[in-house]
């Protein structure tokens, strides 16, 4: 199975402030600095067969940041899963747009959402090239692989949405917070979303099995714990399906409810 860490780039000036898009020149505060720092120290045990990142500089830092700890890994640039595209909403005041029509529907119906302006881009457009990235880098690296994407709130909630079998217009309901780590493994059958805006839970769970367990079980590896599961106390239990709770990270097998959000989601970048 391939495990895809999920990370979204730290905090800017702009974040939560400004609909930033793919505005260019847009570094990590201070604070963004901090968060990424110390996400690299959190994920320094886990070996990393790739890191990928969004082509826009808040990323390309996030991302740059946690290579450093590993004796000069390269982060790899992946536009696909750069930002959305939001056309004339890009650089705009986020209580401005509020005030649009438009924003009801992002919150509502995004599935009907192209952004208008010149560039601008529809929400599934944006889920499809998003996934497809996904599912080429899986193929890329193999089954066995464990690697990082770096990239941004609205494109991640739309993997997560799809790795559930979730229609778009649900993707509201999920959320990723500054520099917070979502883990999906994928198996032949389905794929397992194992953390969800993580913020500080540890890796262990994530390392390779040393006693290969789980690549050994054929298409067992994608069975769900019926029951639970024993959130992997058990050797012999597939590992897919174990109910971590890592500072409130669930284990969520696909195909189940997403957890809620808070009562308005807004698009953040």
């Amino acid at each position: 199975m391939t495990t895809v860490l999920l990370v979204r780039h730290g905090l800017t000036a702009t974040t939560g402030h400004v609909l930033t898009g793919w505005t260019p020149g847009i570094p990590l505060d201070d604070r963004g600095q901090a968060q990424a720092a110390a996400l690299a120290a959190r994920l320094a045990p886990l070996p990393l067969h790739a890191i990928v990142s969004s082509p826009l500089e808040r990323c390309q830092q996030t991302a740059a940041a946690i290579a450093a700890t590993r004796d000069g890994q390269q982060v790899i640039t992946e536009d696909r899963v750069g930002e959305c595209r939001y056309g004339d909403w890009t650089g705009q005041p986020l209580k401005k747009l509020m005030r649009e029509q438009l924003w009801r529907v992002v919150q509502a119906h995004p599935s009907a959402v192209t952004f208008p302006g010149p560039g601008g881009e529809s929400m599934p457009d944006m889920q499809h090239r998003a996934v497809a990235a996904v599912r080429d880098w899986n193929a890329r690296l193999g089954k066995d692989a464990t690697y990082l994407i770096c990239s941004h709130g609205d494109v991640i909630k739309a993997i997560v949405a799809d790795s559930l079998g979730l229609h778009l217009d649900q993707c509201q309901r999920i959320q990723a917070d500054p520099c917070s780590l979502t883990v999906i493994r994928y198996t032949p059958l389905r794929p397992f979303l194992v953390r969800m805006n993580d913020r500080g839970g540890g890796v262990d769970d994530l390392m390779p099995r040393a006693d290969g367990h789980a690549r050994d079980r054929g298409t067992a590896q994608s069975d769900a714990a019926v029951g639970g599961g024993s959130g992997g106390a058990d050797p012999g239990e597939p590992a897919n399906g174990r109910a971590d709770m890592v500072n409130g990270a669930s284990s969520i097998p696909a195909g189940a409810a997403a957890t809620s959000g808070p009562p308005s989601a807004d698009t953040r970048g």
